[in-house]
């Protein structure tokens, strides 16, 4: 089931960001937008690769207006041990949420009974608490950034700009669609 335009649902958890425990609930993603990143766990292979990527990267994020979460289900006691003992998970600014009791995974179906571990799954929500982009991966692939920055870019310009989309590979910048009747068939 699509949670597309759905509102992210009650939680709260706790995290390690910047050297102290916090508490993330539904409220923290709320006012700007943010990034919600499953990993399945800390210490794999290729988790710290993607948490890398997101600090490469958290800069653009910030610009944007959003916040990069990056959840596994580990506690938070795991994490600030991976961000302490991992180069790559080091480089991380934003919080590294723990769902341990996998509320988290299971809310965003993510969760995968039989290991107790997430998928890889990627959600965009807006400032609203509404999910705008849901991918989901085996964990044997991992993502790029860049796109999903690409899509946050497209996802905050549909929003300032109401009945426009953007088409196939959209760059910022780039020329958007305007749906009507005079483009059918036409594209």
């Amino acid at each position: 089931m699509s949670l597309i335009n759905t509102p992210v649902q009650a939680f709260k958890t706790t995290a390690f960001q910047a050297g102290e425990f916090i508490e993330v609930t539904e409220a923290s993603l709320k006012g700007k937008w943010s990034v919600v990143v499953f990993m399945p766990a800390a210490f794999t292979f290729n988790c710290p690769t993607e948490v890398e990527d997101a600090a490469d990267h958290y800069a653009e994020f910030q610009k944007l207006g959003a916040e990069i979460f990056v959840v596994t289900t580990d506690t938070h006691f795991s994490h600030k041990v991976w961000h302490a003992t991992s180069p790559a998970v080091g480089k991380s600014k934003f919080p590294l949420v723990g769902d341990p009791t996998h509320q988290l995974t299971r809310a965003f179906g993510v969760h995968i009974d039989e290991e107790g571990l997430a998928l890889r799954g990627t959600f965009l929500i807006d400032p609203d608490g509404i999910i705008k982009t849901q991918e989901i991966h085996d964990n044997a692939i991992a993502r790029d950034m860049k796109e999903t920055l690409r899509k946050l870019k497209a996802a905050k310009f549909v929003r300032e700009n109401p009945g426009q989309v953007c088409p196939a590979k959209w760059q910022e910048g780039e020329k958007t669609l305007k749906p009507s009747l005079d483009l059918v068939g036409k594209i």
